[in-house]
């Protein structure tokens, strides 16, 4: 709150009053005083110290004819208050200018000491006298009296006049000295001001300064109680401020206590928890090392097993009659239970055949004869394909190990050798064969493989090998047909992997892959119509995936192929049999088939037999799967036949070749291993 300034007085119509002002020494009170004074101490202290005379000059004649003057104090003080109105009252230190330039407009005028806001201004002294009547105009002696006792009033009263005039010019001086110098420190105390408002808000450090500041201030403003009740205000704000900035920088700061306590609790947790890290990576590579042995024992044990079972094994499996066949005695094909009961699979066979050429003496017909075979597995008609597979999945696993595997579908035409590899017709997931049924079990495994650090990579092809010449099932476009452009060579020099040219290797990854590549298979395969079925497939298909598996970080790599065959027909030639064209195809073709099939069975006896030289070049089927009949293979004769009585003797035929290959044994296999 800005305090009140004395109103400055003007004395106009005075035409007496001709002299300037004369500024008067400061006998105002120094700012900061908290003293209050009245109007009659006011003027006492205006007054100065010395007084200095001065010449007021003659008397000019008093013009009688004017009014009469009024007082002067009444004068000023009218004037005074006129001025006062229309100065602008301001609050705050930025009055001074503003009064500064009406001070400069406006005339010197005798100052009239300041009062304080509420207190009532003394009335103006007012000079009272008794004014005589009017004289008649034949008095002029007395009309002299009056006129000689006015003049003396007027010279006494101008005497006065003068007297307080320069009494007021003097505390004019002394009053624009002190307004100047209120001023001056009015301008000074705006900007310091200003700057305690502004470093007010920069926060707690600068606080102290700011309430020495204050403190400053209040000395210096004296008589300025608003401005200074107001600063007080602000004051008592900002320590309210300054005590609420503390209370938080104690919080803070116990807040920073408990956090540097949490800290270096958390950092000893961490030093914790990196020395349980590096116990659990040192564990877990313990457990790595372990889990690698473990799977290093599962796949050794996984590889007894099936020595033990036999690295060749023969399964049997008997097809069910289908639909406008005729059914078979009941006595032709008998499944003796296994060793283990009636709930143990069967592993035995008993087919009973009656020979109408043989007789007994009484001329009766000869009784059936029994024919008994022993496999490692036998598959009645009801058995489905998932049950088949379950019996290889084992073998099929063998394969990602790093054992050469190769499982044979061997039967004459019509026994299910297709159904048993690929399926059946109509995409139906319970009629899948052992092929899209392996790789969706090898896909899997290699899925659960990846966790302990195994990535595999598979790459199938399909060939087919029709009257010794191999053509690529896989082939589309232009190069359909030409097979004669396949050839069996080496990898390259010094390899022993086998690789067939210009046929189409595919990387596999998923099941629709290998069913798009079954589906285009059977499309290329070279079939034609026997007498034994309808469509008989007249080559040898054999489907190879090559398995690539790495384990990085132990720096082991393994691989091996799995191949899965399809023979062609076994069925016998008949020597009867008049040869027409057509018939000469099939003949040729049934005899490079039979020649395989042979050659198959020299291998296999060669093999069990430890004969030095295997006969693998006698036939494309054996040269091309070379790598997979020797002692480091695994091999698998699925030996399927009809249930039908009229083929009673091609069925023989094949439980006989089969139950030669099961009577052979091969070394102990050996995984391929880097």
């Amino acid at each position: 709150m800005e305090p009140q300034r004395p109103p400055l007085l003007e004395v106009k119509g005075n035409s007496e009053l001709k002299t300037p002002l004369v500024k008067a020494s400061s006998r105002l009170p120094l700012p900061g005083s908290r003293l209050k004074r009245g109007p009659d101490q006011m003027e006492n202290a205006l007054e100065p110290a010395k007084k200095r005379t001065r010449g007021l000059g003659a008397v000019t004649k008093t013009d009688t004819s004017r009014p009469r003057v009024p007082p002067l104090s009444t004068v000023s003080q009218t004037h005074g208050q006129t001025t006062a109105q229309k100065v602008p009252k301001k609050t705050g230190p930025r009055c001074s200018t503003a009064a500064t330039a009406v001070l400069k407009s406006q005339k010197p005028a005798p100052a009239v000491p300041a009062q304080k806001p509420g207190t009532s201004a003394a009335p103006p002294p007012v000079v009272t006298g008794k004014k005589p009547g009017k004289r008649p105009a034949w008095d002029l002696k007395g009309q002299l009296c009056d006129l000689t006792a006015e003049l003396k009033r007027c010279r006494e009263k101008t005497q006065t006049l003068n007297q307080e005039n320069q009494q007021l010019r003097e505390q004019l001086r002394e009053a624009q000295e002190q307004a100047a110098a209120l001023g001056a420190a009015r301008s000074s105390l705006e900007g310091e001001l200003g700057s305690v408002r502004a470093q007010a808000e920069q926060g707690r450090q600068e606080l102290e300064s700011l309430s020495a500041r204050v403190l400053e201030l209040e000395d210096r403003l004296g008589t300025q109680e608003g401005l200074v009740q107001e600063l007080q205000k602000e004051q008592s704000e900002l320590q309210e401020e300054r005590r609420a900035l503390a209370a938080r920088l104690e919080e803070q700061e116990r807040r920073l206590q408990v956090s540097e306590a949490s800290l270096s609790s958390s950092q000893a947790e961490v030093v914790s928890l990196r020395q349980e890290t590096a116990a659990q990576a040192a564990l877990l590579a313990e457990r790595g090392d372990r889990l690698h042995g473990l799977e290093m024992e599962r796949r050794r044990l996984h590889n007894q097993l099936q020595e033990l079972k036999g690295n060749i094994r023969v399964f049997c499996r008997v097809r069910p009659v289908l639909a406008g066949e005729p059914t078979p005695s009941p006595g032709f094909l008998l499944f003796p239970p296994g060793p283990a009961g009636s709930s143990d699979p069967p592993v035995r066979l008993s087919l009973s055949r009656s020979d109408d050429r043989r007789g007994t003496l009484s001329g009766l017909p000869a009784p059936p004869t029994r024919h008994d075979f022993s496999f490692d597995r036998v598959f009645p008609p009801g058995s489905r394909q998932d049950e088949v597979f379950e019996e290889i999945a084992m073998l099929v696993q063998s394969a990602l190990d790093g054992y050469p595997v190769c499982i044979f579908a061997y039967g004459q035409t019509g026994s299910g050798k297709t159904f048993t590899m690929e399926g059946g017709p109509g995409g139906d997931p319970q009629l899948e064969g052992l092929i899209p049924r392996a790789l969706r079990h090898l896909f899997s495994v290699a899925q659960e493989m990846s966790g302990q650090g195994w990535t595999y990579s598979f790459v199938a092809s399909y060939v087919e090998i029709y009257n010794e010449t191999v053509r690529d099932l896989l082939a589309t476009g232009t190069r359909k047909g030409q097979g004669g452009e396949c050839e069996i060579r080496r990898a390259g020099p010094g390899s022993e992997e086998l690789t067939v040219t210009n046929a189409r290797y595919v990387p596999v990854s998923c099941e629709k892959e290998v069913e798009a590549l079954l589906h285009l298979a059977r499309q290329n395969r070279a079939v034609a119509r026997t007498a034994q079925n309808e469509r008989s497939s007249r080559s040898h298909s054999v489907f190879q995936l090559q398995i690539s598996g790495e384990h990085a970080a132990r720096g082991l790599q393994c691989g091996a192929p799995l191949n899965l065959v399809d023979l062609a027909g076994s069925e016998r030639l008949d020597p009867g049999l008049a040869l027409g064209p057509g018939e000469r195809d099939r003949l040729r073709e049934t005899q490079a088939i039979n020649s395989s099939l042979s050659t198959l069975g020299l291998v296999i006896m060669a093999l069990s037999n430890k004969e030095p030289h295997v006969p693998y070049r006698n036939s494309k089927l054996t040269y091309l799967l070379q790598n997979s009949l020797g002692g480091s293979a695994k091999m698998l004769m699925f030996v399927n036949i009809s249930p039908l009585e009229e083929n009673v003797s091609e069925s023989l035929n094949s439980l006989r070749f089969a139950s030669k290959v099961n009577q052979c044994v091969i070394g102990t296999a050996q995984a391929n291993k880097k």
